[in-house]
């Protein structure tokens, strides 16, 4: 669930709209990442199984590790030092020794189907943990006097990138295309692709969630969308950001649900 956050000012406001994006994202790449282990371990044959797992270590320790390890120093000690937040604080960060070590068991497990049982532990984990960054520190920091979220997410511009970019210079958050429309999207699996649906994530993210997704989806491969309307103004935004990566292909159309497969073709 999706909280309003009451912030000090619109700068704070701003930078907590970025963080929740920028949860999206990481949350929306796990998503496909553990997908596509579990699929390539059960389907797949082991020389996939083990690039998908290769894969799911490589984004993990280039994305998500080095996020927690930047929130711990930017955003958790003003947390911590709140009394709201001081016991709160305790417990991300015993998540975070849960995350790190998910993420060994996924490198080094012998067996690929544990790897993969890791990976859906580790997803479980993190959108847990997300949830609780960003309906209780985020909400937490912004409307403490005194704290400057805004100031807080300038140690973090690396792992944000353009949200904190937008937020930090008082500028509109990513935009998903979702905020204040009436929009859905999703993503389930095609054939040989993970399977990804992201139909009960909040519009103000969910686009958000679709494009950390697609990031991580390598030449060759894809995902099939699933949505309860025609998604062409998602369609738009995905060309815009990829111009001709991803080859569109309807499975379904409707009325209960489109089906779109997005293969991706560039090199």
């Amino acid at each position: 669930m999706s909280e309003l956050v009451i912030a000090s000012n619109q700068e704070d406001a701003h930078a907590a709209e970025a963080v929740k994006q920028h949860h999206a994202a990481l949350a929306g790449a796990l998503n496909l990442h553990t997908e596509t282990l579990f699929t390539a371990a059960t389907a797949g044959g082991p020389a996939a199984a083990e690039q998908a797992r290769r894969d799911l270590v490589d984004w993990c320790e280039r994305e998500l590790v080095p996020h927690a390890l930047a929130e711990e120093q930017a955003l958790y000690p003003a947390a911590q030092a709140t009394i709201e937040g001081r016991l709160l604080v305790e417990a991300m960060l015993g998540e975070h020794g849960v995350i790190t070590g998910l993420v060994r068991e996924v490198a080094d497990s012998a067996d690929l189907l544990r790897a993969a049982g890791s990976a859906a532990a580790l997803r479980a984990i993190f959108d847990s943990h997300l949830t609780k960054e960003n309906d209780l520190v985020v909400p937490l920091l912004a409307a403490t006097p005194g704290v400057s979220l805004h100031d807080l997410l300038g140690g973090m511009h690396q792992l944000l990138g353009e949200a904190a970019e937008t937020a930090t210079a008082g500028g509109d958050p990513l935009d998903t295309g979702c905020g204040g429309h009436t929009c859905s999207c999703g993503e389930v699996d095609g054939p040989g692709y993970p399977e990804l649906d992201v139909r009960s994530i909040p519009h103000a993210i969910r686009h958000a969630t679709i494009f950390g997704a697609l990031e991580s989806v390598r030449p060759g491969a894809g995902l099939e969308l699933v949505a309860p309307h025609d998604p062409l103004p998602l369609l738009d935004q995905i060309n815009q950001r990829w111009p001709g990566a991803f080859a569109v292909a309807y499975t379904e159309r409707g009325p209960e649900a489109w089906r779109l497969t997005l293969a991706r073709t560039d090199a």
